[in-house]
């Protein structure tokens, strides 16, 4: 197990009390929650401003817990807006569920979020996707993945892979993040 700090940056509307992430941060204390300036309107500025916020005022190396649109802002603060400085600190990140900004189910009150980054990411990640996920197909995720140079997890047909997917504490993507920390 790693022990470097984890900032969990959930989706639009915020991880409720069942998600993975949640589980985790109540089970980990090495786990906190990024909290960002409104979950209910999504302004990518804001997102990225706040997971900046949060990686500086860290004292050490971190990971990223990322879910659904919380990926797309660990993308876009890496490639727009971080400094070195705080890019250095981040040692991986997995990137879980990525919603597509073109797709029919983005939400409405996400904004800036598309078109997605498509440069290498300056540390180690993991794309982990569900073949039914409907905020993103397979495919997005998987050209994302290979554009980011991320490590790519298939891992079935697990919806959004959230509270309703059914994975409880989700050991393997545990073990996954866990990788990123000794890459």
């Amino acid at each position: 197990m790693s022990h470097f700090p984890v900032l969990v940056l959930p989706g639009y509307a915020n991880s409720g009390p069942l998600h993975w992430q949640s589980r985790w941060e109540r089970a980990d204390a090495r786990f906190s929650r990024v909290a960002m300036p409104d979950w209910e309107h999504a302004f990518r500025n804001g997102w990225c401003l706040a997971l900046d916020r949060a990686v500086e005022a860290a004292p050490g190396p971190v990971l990223i817990a990322a879910h659904s649109l919380g990926t797309l802002t660990a993308a876009w603060w890496a490639t727009r807006y971080a400094r070195p400085a705080a890019l250095a600190k981040v040692r991986g990140a997995l990137l879980v569920a990525l919603p597509d900004p073109a797709g029919p189910a983005f939400p409405d009150d996400a904004h800036g979020f598309g078109p997605v980054p498509h440069e290498r990411l300056p540390f180690p990640t993991a794309v982990v996707a569900s073949r039914d996920d409907p905020y993103g197909s397979p495919a997005f995720a998987r050209a994302c993945s290979n554009a980011w140079g991320s490590a790519f997890h298939d891992i079935g047909p697990r919806g959004h892979i959230n509270a309703d997917s059914g994975l409880g504490d989700w050991p393997a993507a545990r073990g996954w993040l866990d990788a990123l920390a000794r890459a």
